[in-house]
């Protein structure tokens, strides 16, 4: 009997006492803490709950707040318009098993089987595939920390015990003022129907939660989906690494290699045409630069579109002015000759961009008739992100112009990105251009000597936000036939758009 307890204790010990240790002491193939100074992130388990769900949608809504909510498939099956509109107000959505059951008393396929459903569900509902797993209790075993795990765990760096409705909304609020700092990664509850929680403790919750978000502001700290916060940090997600791995050729010397090694000799030959014919459209069209090496060209003309809206009481109509902005596709080839994966030529255009705009609002304001422009103006298929610099987004009208628009767009990804192709063919439903606008008087606020540095405080564009909007493509509206060089060969890491 004693050997008996001894080889349960051994094997009990391996499959789920160690790894739980490794993973909570040392971070081992878990996300638990981001690296960022201005964004922390929500994460909501064991909803969707029917009342108090919705309620922190609207919350969130409130204060301009992203979060991750990962929920009991049982529960998503039970409110499928809940989770429909967790996904379609921008939140991300992971998994918590099927039922709310600790993986240490589950077998591998057990464990499995619940992820499975939850992932079923989930994509029966919202049409996308989630990536993060959060295990109940956090309580992982041995298959969990296996390579063959195709999710990302997420933990969590703190968490406040908002599960019990006796903590209060004042202690709970004031355990997680102390925790408000960027990197943080939050743990709560949206539903109290689990083993161990009180049914009306998300009440209290809330009421805390809303004095975090208005602290939040004030620090100017944001709320983001844990995706927006592992893209800032060292860690690599799975389906990330997954993803670069198919770019680069899945071999091992490709993955060393810088990305513009990997174009093809005939496409090279084919780039350096393109690059030849934008140079003469830059001359004909007469676009300027703020500097040698901007990412940015751009040109003053009037609108000749719809009437679209800028903001709350102003209108850009037609015959208004506007600055038309075009990207650089030699500097995007320079730069992709520089970076060994499409990670790190992100990182090179977030710092190309943060440089560059300063640049461009300087321009602006040293030449009088710019200043009269009333909005920046840019056309792009890659369009989820560009919140973060200042523009909004808006459909381009159906028609002639929006039909070549597409058609020169997705020519100019098959050219200039190495494996633009195959992008093509994985997210052409995707891949519809829009307009992107930004008020010239916000853009000047947001990025102008003396303001910038404010602005650069509140938060660091993500890898997916540079993708999205650094590539903002001009197109020429006078002359459909005669389009602009776009950004939009750039696709590598807008994974997000596939949730």
């Amino acid at each position: 009997m004693e050997q008996l307890f001894l080889w349960l204790l051994y094997i009990g010990s391996f499959y789920a006492f160690i790894p739980g240790l490794v993973s909570r002491m040392f971070g081992y193939r878990v996300f638990r803490r981001g690296e960022s100074d201005t964004q922390f992130a929500l994460t909501f388990d064991d909803g969707p709950d029917p009342v108090y769900t919705p309620l922190l949608l609207d919350l969130l809504q409130k204060y301009n707040g992203r979060a991750t909510f990962f929920v009991v498939g049982r529960h998503a099956e039970q409110h499928p318009d809940i989770l429909r509109r967790i996904h379609e107000e921008g939140h991300q959505i992971g998994i918590h098993n099927y039922n709310h059951k600790a993986n240490w008393f589950m077998s591998p396929a057990a464990v499995r089987r619940q992820i499975q459903l939850t992932q079923q569900v989930i994509h029966q509902i919202t049409g996308v595939h989630p990536v993060y797993y959060r295990p109940p209790w956090g309580i992982v075993n041995q298959s969990d920390l296996s390579k063959h795990n195709h999710y990302d765990i997420v933990l969590w760096s703190s968490l406040f015990g908002d599960w019990r409705k006796r903590v209060g909304h004042q202690r709970l609020s004031a355990r997680m003022l102390r925790k408000l700092r960027g990197g943080e990664i939050m743990l709560l509850h949206d539903c109290g129907n689990t083993w161990g929680a009180d049914d009306d403790a998300p009440a209290e919750m809330l009421l805390a939660l809303e004095l975090v978000l208005q602290e939040a502001q004030q620090r100017h700290l944001q709320s983001v989906t844990i995706g927006e916060l592992m893209e800032g940090s060292n860690y690599m997600s799975r389906h990330i690494r997954n993803q670069s791995e198919w770019d680069d050729r899945q071999t091992a010397s490709n993955r060393r290699a810088p990305i513009g090694t990997l174009i093809s000799p005939w496409k090279r030959v084919l780039i350096n045409i393109w690059l030849g014919w934008e140079r003469i459209f830059r001359w004909g069209f007469q676009l300027q630069r703020s500097d040698r090496d901007s990412l940015f060209h751009y040109r003053l003309r009037a609108y000749q579109g719809q009437p679209l809206k800028l903001d709350d009481d102003r209108m850009l109509c037609k015959g208004d002015l506007i600055i038309e902005l075009h990207l650089d596709n030699q500097q995007l080839v320079s730069l992709s000759s520089r970076s060994r994966s499409m990670m790190q030529l992100a990182i090179l255009l977030i710092q190309t961009a943060k440089k560059d705009f300063p640049r461009l609002a300087t321009c602006i304001q040293q030449q009088p008739e710019l200043q009269h422009a009333k909005a920046l103006y840019g056309v792009s298929m890659i369009n989820r992100g560009p919140e973060k610099f200042g523009f909004t987004i808006h459909d381009l009208p159906r028609g002639l112009f929006s039909w070549s628009t597409r058609l020169y767009l997705k020519l100019l990804m098959a050219v200039m990105h190495p494996s633009g192709s195959m992008r093509l063919k994985e997210q052409s439903s995707q891949l519809v251009p829009k307009i992107m606008l930004c008020p010239t008087d916000i853009f000047l606020n947001r990025y102008a000597e003396g303001t910038q540095s404010v602005h650069s405080e509140l938060e660091l564009p993500t890898a997916t936000s540079i993708m999205a909007v650094a590539n903002v493509s001009g197109v020429s509206v006078d002359n459909p036939a005669v389009p602009s060089n776009s950004t939009d060969s750039c696709v590598p890491i807008s994974y997000h758009d596939k949730e």
